[in-house]
């Protein structure tokens, strides 16, 4: 089959990367998983990353050796999602038994010939004045995910913690150390190039400190602009933001192994409270260089915004952008990595 960058879709692919879909960017369309595959199959995308299942979708053996027998069938990749890496609630901060969970999500992984899990945990705990000490959180999460590393490596599958809002870069760094793991064993980084924003941190220079590290990704440009009490953080359309795609693409590509290009893409906003001194404290790593990249990456975000190139778009209208925004951001992708000839 070939698409319309003239790729064919049977072997023969001479791009750096395989490009995909993370299906909650297409939430809206209400696709089944055979119907999200037939849209990558139909927009030449190479693979999908299913970061969550409608309600009510059957995971059994049966369905997940069809899905994966019409990937195959159709040279679409896989990534799976559903794992966590807190083992707390992260609205009540009350224990969380989240082995039971990623291992059944790793299983299905493995039906599925997938490698990866993604792992997200939820809200924004580092906002919430009254959650745990960062210390005792990676403290408490390291030790729930030392329990899981047998369990991971028997099903030979990596547990890939998206860059969130829960830990910062050099905090995932320092829980690998206290897991005693190396990359490539049992844990990895979901890399999500825009939330790095908004855990104030440069995305250039987040994705050089965890590289190594970085299994799965989430494409996502953004911006952030100063507020009153701030920043506010908000996804663009790929392509149109401030996030240095290219770079952080080119740093991707030196990995010995490949990793897929998979866009995110939503609406809605993150306020960022810098100005408040109890909320900056829980960021100890965050250097005067860091900032001051960061303000850098602000003044542009502003002139993109004056010039009318980007605006926050509310989530509720997510749904009347969807589709057109994430086709156009795909092209964005595509582009980058021909200018880049990565």
């Amino acid at each position: 089959m070939m698409g319309e960058s003239g790729w064919d879709r049977g072997g023969n692919d001479m791009r750096p990367f395989k490009i995909g879909i993370e299906s909650c960017s297409l939430e809206p369309l209400a696709l089944s998983p055979f119907e999200l595959l037939d849209w990558a199959i139909i927009n030449d995308i190479d693979g999908v990353q299913f970061s969550e299942m409608a309600p009510g979708q059957s995971l059994d053996r049966a369905f997940l050796s069809e899905l994966s027998a019409y990937a195959g069938e159709n040279h679409i990749f896989l990534e799976w999602g559903g794992g966590e890496h807190i083992p707390l609630d992260t609205v009540t901060g009350k224990p969380k038994d989240i082995f039971a969970i990623n291992k059944k999500v790793a299983e299905q992984a493995r039906a599925l010939g997938a490698t990866t899990v993604r792992s997200s945990s939820g809200g924004p705990m580092r906002w919430d004045a009254k959650s745990l000490p960062r210390e005792d959180i990676l403290r408490l999460t390291a030790k729930g995910l030392n329990e899981q590393k047998k369990m991971l490596h028997d099903l030979g599958v990596l547990l890939a913690l998206e860059t969130r809002f829960d830990f910062t870069t050099f905090e995932f760094l320092r829980l690998f150390d206290m897991c005693g793991v190396r990359p490539g064993e049992c844990f990895g980084i979901c890399l999500d190039t825009m939330n790095l924003l908004t855990m104030l941190e440069d995305p250039v220079a987040a994705t050089e400190r965890v590289l190594p590290w970085v299994v799965t990704t989430h494409v996502k440009d953004g911006a952030l602009l100063i507020t009153g009490d701030g920043f506010v953080t908000f996804p663009t359309e790929t392509g149109t933001g401030i996030v240095d795609l290219a770079a952080v693409f080119e740093r991707l590509s030196t990995l010995k192994t490949p990793v897929n290009l998979c866009l995110e893409d939503h609406g809605g906003d993150f306020p960022v409270p810098l100005f408040d001194p109890a909320f900056l404290a829980r960021f100890p790593d965050l250097t005067a260089v860091e900032l001051a990249a960061l303000v850098k990456l602000s003044q542009k975000s502003q002139d993109l915004l004056d010039e009318g190139r980007i605006a926050i778009l509310d989530r509720e209208r997510w749904p009347e952008h969807c589709e057109r925004r994430v086709k156009r951001g795909l092209r964005a992708v595509r582009r980058i990595i021909e200018e880049g000839r990565m």
